[in-house]
């Protein structure tokens, strides 16, 4: 169950200041890059929208010059279903402010499909993402978590939001309970803009390292409710096959008792 293996895989760390936070969000990228491009030649990494597109900035700075960019393979675990170009892509935002400033090739750079963004075809965009995923499983850049036949991504970095959604996975919505798809959608999303496709709970929990970081006082009452166990919060169900750990600031953690 993905409520008690949650529990059991939960941890945390509390930093000063969301600077803070950044900072070691780029340390433990850059060591497990390190460790996965060695190991396996490839590393697979899953990112999310919001603050944190700007926080992988940090990983420019020298100290991790010896990034093997070549080799990573650069997924989105949930995505607005928009233009490319759109202000509100997570591929925009993470390609202006980060991916433009790294030599990762284009081709190693998984969007959204881009006739399905124009169009706003949701299911569409989901069915093809879903197909690519599968593809690359079969190529053996993404592996399978044990014997579930689940792809098993390297790498996630993840945010919440104040009502305690991770990726596209919203409260009291459908899409946190589907099994069956590596990636679902939804056309009516609490949060603008209202379609978006998303990466399954399964999908999410399967990989071998989860981070979550979370800033801000306005983060602090769902933060609070997920180390309490809610788990009609989607973020509370968030676990991984070796490590999920939260990374929080201290207006985040506030409220933890």
């Amino acid at each position: 169950m993905a409520s008690a293996s949650a529990i059991k895989k939960r941890e945390k760390i509390v930093f000063p200041t969301e600077n803070d936070v950044a900072t070691a969000m780029a340390k433990y990228t850059f060591n497990l890059s390190k460790r996965f491009c060695k190991e396996r030649g490839y590393f697979t990494i899953v990112l999310s929208g919001g603050d944190l597109v700007f926080w992988l900035k940090k990983l420019l700075v020298p100290e991790y010059a010896e990034t093997e960019w070549s080799k990573w393979h650069v997924f989105w675990v949930d995505e607005r279903v928009v233009p490319l170009d759109d202000k509100d892509s997570n591929y925009k935002q993470t390609l202006d402010s980060f991916l433009s400033e790294v030599p990762i090739p284009t081709s190693n750079i998984y969007a959204i499909d881009q006739d399905c963004a124009a169009l706003g075809d949701a299911k569409g965009a989901a069915i093809l993402y879903e197909e690519c995923i599968k593809r690359l499983v079969n190529q053996n850049i993404i592996r399978t978590y044990k014997s579930s036949g689940f792809p098993q991504f390297d790498l996630q970095l993840l945010g919440m939001g104040p009502d305690g959604h991770m990726a596209s996975l919203f409260p009291g919505h459908y899409q946190i309970n589907e099994k069956a798809n590596l990636v679902t959608y939804i056309t009516n999303s609490p949060k603008l803009p209202p379609k978006r496709i998303t990466f399954t709970l399964p999908v999410i929990n399967c990989a071998s390292y989860n981070l979550m970081a979370v800033c801000g006082e306005a983060q602090a009452d769902a933060v609070a409710k997920v180390f309490k166990d809610d788990f009609n919060l989607p973020s509370a169900r968030l676990t991984a096959d070796t490590q999920a750990i939260w990374y929080l600031d201290k207006a985040a953690a506030s409220k933890l008792s």
